[in-house]
């Protein structure tokens, strides 16, 4: 199987082109298991397949480390428009991609004067807010801003937000302290998040600028999360830390990605992304 390595913000996904390979469809969550191992497979937060869609120029199907499949993927979005256009999969600057949280996305290159591609924009579509859309349980308002979550003894805050796919929004004042093995991974899990949930923790500088740290459903702690990102964002805005039209700064582990949710409703996200690698994968035989 011939294969990409790329990254957005240190969020590395192994991309594969589902127009050329043939995969077995019943293999792929075992296969994202095998890719993604760091010391026997090629070492990633998961599998990427770039493929034919029938609404869209292309079609993304992202698969999480533990072999579980996502709805959306912000960095992997930003890396598949990359792809599509360094290899001409689409002959153009702006293209649509399909992705399995129902959503069509519009996505931009900007080349800078080498003529290569410099970042990526990336229409992220309409918020999801109501809690029976995340889904989040037990919510009685929607949206659900600083709903409290019960964690062992504790209680938390959470904003619960849809982009495609399920996050939980929480405020802290040090981001140097934030739960993320802990809390993270016992809020992805919750009861209330019957599909499980993307855990998020914020720490505003100002109305524009924050800093942000996740733990992923189904990855665990990763450099960079896009539809995080976005999420934050919204969250935000909904409590009141920035306003709805104002680009922020949202500095990830990985990097910095610049976040608009715009006054009509959609959000917008305009970040890097970069090629590592290229190569052929061989596919573990069982010797059993």
């Amino acid at each position: 199987m011939k294969f990409t390595k790329m990254h957005g913000l240190g969020n590395q996904y192994i991309f594969v082109n589902a127009f050329k390979e043939t995969l077995i469809e019943e293999e792929l969550p075992s296969l994202a298991v095998e890719v993604s191992d760091m010391y026997t497979g090629i070492g990633s937060d998961g599998l990427i397949l770039i493929g034919p869609s029938d609404v869209a120029d292309l079609k993304m199907r992202v698969f999480n480390k533990d072999g579980s499949e996502a709805m959306n993927c912000g960095n992997g979005l930003r890396c598949v428009t990359k792809y599509a256009f360094d290899k001409e999969l689409v002959k153009k600057p702006t293209m649509t991609i399909e992705t399995m949280g129902g959503v069509i996305v519009q996505a931009s290159v900007t080349l800078n004067k080498k003529g290569t591609v410099e970042l990526v924009t990336v229409d992220m579509g309409v918020p999801r807010l109501r809690p029976v859309d995340i889904p989040f349980t037990g919510a009685t308002e929607s949206p659900a801003i600083k709903e409290s979550i019960q964690v062992g003894e504790e209680e938390w805050q959470v904003t619960a937000v849809s982009m495609g796919n399920p996050h939980a929004v929480i405020y802290v004042e040090n981001i140097q302290d934030a739960p993320l093995t802990t809390v993270g991974a016992a809020i992805e899990k919750h009861t209330r998040f019957p599909e499980g949930v993307n855990v998020e923790f914020i720490e505003h500088l100002s109305e524009t600028e924050m800093h942000f740290r996740v733990w992923e459903r189904g990855s665990g702690v990763t450099q960079a999360c896009g539809t995080g990102a976005c999420a934050a964002v919204v969250s935000s805005v909904l409590n009141g830390f920035s306003k709805q039209g104002d680009e922020v700064l949202v500095h990830l582990a990985g990097g910095d990605l610049f976040i608009t949710w715009d006054v009509d409703g959609r959000v917008w996200m305009k970040g890097p992304c970069e090629t590592i690698c290229e190569g052929e994968y061989h596919k573990k035989v069982d010797r059993n």
